[in-house]
């Protein structure tokens, strides 16, 4: 059974099929993701600290556009600013419980955590979204609730690693107005950016059906996004169940940046971006460089932080003010 009538329920008639026939079997798109149980590589899980139960809002949720209601986390605060801080990839929204929780008791800013679609305790369908752009969608819609509980709000768009990238890509989206300002927590700003590191080993992103999906989709072909992209891998001890080891290629697309370097020209409202000195899965003496074309941007590395530590390390030091300028 050929790849394309087994994957996408295509007859093979016409040159549409045809070339998504070829392409996608040029890829190898019937070959198995990696086992999310191989040894990971790149990042040091070591790192993550432990969480306090207590530290965790409970889950809440807000109404999207296509009438699901999806997950978030609420930490209060008398405050004049609302920020939606993303999770990264694998994972979701208790992990920044930490930094939200002393953000919001120093009455700093109000913090909302959504697990993003495809992600979190029980998603409607793990690891996949309807469609590339829902996730900036989403966080639109999230972004409409915070104001409507919060008038007179001025709302921040955050994230961690791939969450950042879905921050700079909401900043290069039809929504970016209505954000008043973002925060870059050890930002993903896409494969080919200069902050990329070559070895950062735990996400393996299958190549080239990436590319092979890629021109399907320039050709307005989208039948076959469903497939899966890229895998991660976890050791035993960090996981609790809810990881999510796998995205669809539509997951993985729009769950980053199109191109940081457009998604963040027209910027005009603050933006801070924020790295540890021993982030090991991006380079983080190459952040400044990377957004120095953002007149509004202020960049700040953080001594003796890691990748996954980050968040919790940085809560005192943005509660309380810390730091230089960039």
């Amino acid at each position: 059974m050929s790849c394309i009538t087994a994957r996408v329920g295509w007859s093979g008639r016409g040159a549409a099929a045809g070339l998504a026939s070829c392409l996608l079997a040029a890829a190898g798109c019937g070959a198995p993701p990696e086992d999310p149980r191989d040894p990971p590589g790149g990042l040091r899980f070591e790192a993550l600290p432990p969480i306090d139960p207590a530290e965790v809002a409970p889950l809440e949720t807000y109404r999207a556009r296509d009438g699901s209601d999806l997950p978030v986390r609420h930490y209060p605060a008398e405050a004049g600013v609302t920020l939606v801080l993303v999770h990264g990839s694998g994972y979701h929204g208790r992990y920044l419980a930490p930094l939200a929780r002393r953000l919001a008791a120093a009455g700093a800013v109000r913090v909302y955590t959504p697990d993003l679609r495809g992600h979190g305790v029980a998603p409607a369908r793990r690891g996949d979204i309807d469609y590339v752009d829902q996730l900036e969608d989403d966080l639109a819609d999230l972004a409409a609730h915070a104001r409507q509980r919060h008038p007179g709000t001025r709302l921040v768009i955050g994230g961690h690693s791939s969450g950042g990238g879905l921050a700079v890509r909401f900043a290069g989206s039809r929504h970016a107005e209505q954000a008043d300002g973002f925060v870059l927590l050890a930002p993903y700003l896409g494969h080919d950016a200069p902050t990329a590191r070559p070895d950062a080993g735990w996400a393996r992103p299958r190549v080239p059906l990436i590319v092979a999906l890629a021109i399907l989709n320039g050709a307005g072909i989208t039948a076959a996004n469903r497939l899966t992209a890229i895998t991660f891998a976890m050791p035993e001890a960090v996981r609790d169940g809810s990881e999510t080891f796998a995205y669809s290629y539509r997951l993985t697309t729009g769950f980053a940046p199109r191109d940081y370097r457009v998604d963040l020209a027209g910027l005009r409202v603050p933006l801070l971006a924020l790295i540890g000195a021993e982030d090991e899965a991006f380079l983080p003496d190459r952040l400044a460089p990377a957004l120095d074309f953002v007149d509004s941007a202020r960049v700040e590395v953080i001594p003796g932080v890691a990748h996954l530590d980050l968040p919790a390390r940085i809560a005192g030091w943005l509660a309380e003010g810390e730091g230089g300028r960039r």
